[in-house]
């Protein structure tokens, strides 16, 4: 079964939009978008968001920074961008030199709608990757508890966060990373996989059971063409498969909007 990620984030876009319109007169929700040196990737994922984020009414204000920016002009970017905007997103990857964690630290929590901070601090947003999930694991009547279940990846924005919701959803979770011997016996055993390493062809069909459940968070780019971390091979004999693009991506895009409209409206609680 395939899985129509675009039509799922349209519903997420709709909900959205009615509650950017029951915000009133309190004024328009704003992203602030931090990136620096920002990969093809990137470019395609920033021109997702400012697009799908004007179609809600949610501003958008991207600022790029060179190359050989340094981590503490990053900080201070993210803290001049977080004195205004609703929601504030350092957009990954950095450059090698960058203290990613650092800045992305100083992200408030009250600002924070990529969930930097879920699993870290209470009051944190649920990171978009994770809801999107959530999304379409109700659309399709996903249950994770007790379910073997391998994290591809155990990056800051997708492994991380996901291992975490999966542990708390009760399923056995394995993290699978470029170190760990002989992934594709973990893999095999897996009854869901979750991908989000950034590398094409992590994951390919003699590395899963029939019938395996596959949620592609990874992107990268490979020719020109945005791809996941898993052929599209895997499809034919997956029990479910998000695609890339149009699987989990869309639905991050409109999680993540949802995350900034939900902090406006706690801002506006807060001030009045």
């Amino acid at each position: 079964m395939i899985v129509d990620g675009k039509a799922l984030a349209a519903a997420v876009l709709a909900r959205t939009k009615e509650r950017v319109a029951a915000l009133g007169n309190f004024g328009e929700p704003t992203l602030a978008i931090i990136t620096c040196a920002p990969t093809f990737a990137t470019l395609k994922y920033l021109a997702l968001k400012e697009r799908k984020a004007r179609a809600v009414g949610v501003a958008v204000v991207i600022t790029e920074l060179p190359s050989d920016s340094s981590t503490e002009e990053l900080i201070a970017a993210v803290k001049k961008a977080a004195q205004s905007a609703d929601g504030v997103v350092v957009q990954l990857p950095l450059p090698p030199h960058i203290d990613r964690e650092t800045v992305l630290r100083a992200i408030p929590i009250a600002a924070d709608p990529d969930g930097v901070w879920y699993g870290i601090s209470d009051g944190a947003m649920v990171s978009p990757v994770v809801r999107a999930i959530e999304e379409i694991a109700t659309a399709y009547n996903v249950t994770f508890r007790d379910r073997r279940v391998v994290v591809v990846g155990a990056g800051r924005l997708v492994g991380q966060p996901v291992a975490h919701f999966l542990a708390l959803e009760g399923a056995s979770v394995t993290v699978v990373t470029a170190s760990t011997p002989d992934p594709v016996s973990h893999l095999r055993s897996a009854e869901i996989i979750v991908s989000g390493a950034g590398r094409p062809g992590v994951v390919t069909p003699s590395d899963v059971n029939l019938g395996v459940l596959i949620f592609d968070a990874g992107t990268s780019e490979d020719g020109g063409e945005l791809v996941g971390d898993v052929d599209p091979a895997v499809g034919q004999v997956a029990g479910l498969f998000t695609p890339v693009p149009g699987g989990i991506g869309p639905l991050t895009v409109a999680t993540l909007l949802e995350n900034v409209v939900q902090l406006c409206g706690r801002k506006w609680r807060r001030e009045v």
